[in-house]
C-alpha cells in the first residue's frame, strides 16, 4: 500500500500528526523501534499501578486549546505536582517557597526570608557569575545553593557546578508565598489510566508497525509514503556525518514493595552529591493510588554514549552550533519534516510538543 506519510516514532509528536492527518482523510503509517507506543510517556500498568517507564510526566499547560485537545483523548486527574528535597534527612518543599524557607532558617514572613537571601546574595559580592555555581549563589544564596541546588545540579550533569557554564541557570525562582505548586500554568494533571491510553486513542484508525527499526530499513520504508514525518534523533538520521549531539542520559531501577506507601509523596529529590541517584518517584501517587503494594524507580543521571537512550539535549555552545548545521541540511530535504525533542534537540515539555505537531499539521494538511 502506498501512504501519504511514514511517521518514525509513536511518540506523542507522531501520535498527535496521525490523529490529524487521519481527519483530513491521509493514509499513515506509523512505524516505531520499540515494542510499545508512547514514546517516553509510555506508561506500563503493574498490579493496578500505571509506572512511568522512563520517568515522571506530568501535563501542564497555559494553553487552554492544548488542555481542550489531550481532553478528547483522555480524562485528566487533578494531580499537583508538588515535589519533595531530601538533604541528609532535612526534608524541603520545591520549588523554593516559604515552606522551603521556614523550614531552612525557622522564620514565617517573606520580609525576613527575603532580607536573608538578599544578605547572602551581598556578602559574596558577585558581580560576573563565571560558572553555574556563581550563577546560582547571585540568585539564591549560600544555604538554598548548598543543600538544594548543588549536589543535584552536579549528578544531572556529572560534573562539579564550577566546570559548568553559567549559561545552564538563567534564574531560579523563588516564591515568597505558602505555594508549593511547582507549576504557575493553570492546567495540570495525569490522564487517568496513564498515558498510553491517550496516545492509544491518538493512534486510533492509524496502522502502527512496532520493533521497526527505520533506519535499518529506510530504503524499503521510503518507498512507501509520499512524505516522512521523522522523531528521532536528527545527528543519527545522518548518520552522524557532522559529528556528535551530546545528550545526558538516565538509568531507572524500578521495584515493587510489600507495603503501601513508601515515602508519602510521588517525587522526592535527593540534593546531596553523596546520594548516587537524583530522585526516587513513587508512581501509584500520582493517580492517588490505594493498591497494597507500591512500585518506586530510582533515577541515576548518566553521560549518554550511542545506543544509550537519549534524554536532556546539552545545548551548550558546541552542541547547538552543530545542531543548526543539521537543521540547514534538513530544511533542503524535499520529502522529511523533523519533528519532536530529538528531531529538534530541544527538551520540550508535553504541551510544546504536541503544539508543535498541531502547527506542522496546519502547514502541511
Amino acid at each position: 500500500m502506498k501512504y501519504d506519510y511514514l511517521i518514525v516514532g509513536a511518540g506523542l509528536f507522531g501520535a498527535v500528526f496521525a490523529q490529524e492527518a487521519k481527519k483530513k482523510g491521509k493514509r499513515c503509517l506509523v512505524v516505531e523501534k520499540r515494542d510499545h507506543i508512547a514514546g517516553n510517556v509510555y506508561c506500563e500498568e503493574i498490579h493496578g499501578i500505571q509506572v512511568h517507564r522512563y520517568g515522571a510526566h506530568i501535563f501542564h499547560t497555559s494553553d487552554p486549546k492544548i488542555w481542550d485537545y489531550v481532553g478528547q483523548f483522555a480524562e485528566f486527574n487533578h494531580y499537583i505536582n508538588s515535589p519533595i528535597a531530601r538533604f541528609r534527612g532535612e526534608l524541603y518543599n520545591l520549588p523554593f517557597n516559604m515552606n522551603t524557607f521556614s523550614k531552612m532558617w525557622g522564620i514565617a514572613t517573606p520580609k525576613e526570608a527575603q532580607d536573608i537571601i538578599a544578605s547572602q546574595i551581598a556578602d559574596l559580592g558577585i558581580t560576573e557569575p563565571k560558572n553555574l555555581e556563581e550563577q546560582a549563589l547571585s540568585l539564591v544564596g549560600r544555604d538554598v545553593y548548598e543543600k538544594l541546588i548543588k549536589g543535584y545540579t552536579e549528578k544531572q550533569w556529572g560534573r562539579d557546578c564550577r566546570e559548568l557554564p553559567a549559561f545552564i541557570i538563567k534564574r531560579l525562582p523563588l516564591r515568597f508565598t505558602y505555594d508549593n505548586n511547582y507549576f504557575n500554568d493553570p492546567y495540570q494533571g495525569i490522564p487517568i489510566g496513564g498515558y498510553t491510553r491517550l496516545v492509544e486513542k491518538l493512534l486510533e484508525g492509524t496502522q502502527v508497525r512496532l520493533q521497526v527499526d527505520y533506519l535499518a530499513h529506510r530504503e524499503e520504508l521510503d518507498k512507501l509514503a509520499d512524505k516522512i514525518i521523522y522523531t528521532g534523533m536528527i545527528d543519527q538520521f545522518y548518520d552522524y556525518s557532522l559529528g556528535v549531539l551530546a545528550y545526558r542520559s538516565v538509568r531507572f531501577e524500578t521495584e515493587e514493595l510489600e507495603m503501601e506507601n513508601y515515602q508519602g509523596n510521588a517525587v522526592v529529590n535527593y540534593t546531596e552529591r553523596e546520594v548516587p541517584y537524583t530522585r526516587i518517584i513513587e508512581h501509584k501517587h500520582f493517580e492517588f493510588g490505594k493498591q497494597p503494594t507500591t512500585i518506586i524507580s530510582r533515577e541515576y543521571s548518566s553521560e549518554w554514549h550511542k545506543g544509550d537512550e537519549p534524554y536532556y539535549p546539552v545545548n551548550d555552545q558546541r552542541n547547538n552550533w552543530l545542531y543548526a548545521q543539521y537543521k540547514e541540511k534538513a530544511q533542503r530535504e524535499a520529502k522529511v519534516i523533523f519533528g519532536g525533542r530529538l528531531g529538534s534537540y530541544q527538551y520540550y515539555d508535553m504541551d510544546k510538543v504536541i503544539g508543535a505537531a498541531l502547527e506542522w499539521c496546519k502547514e502541511l494538511l
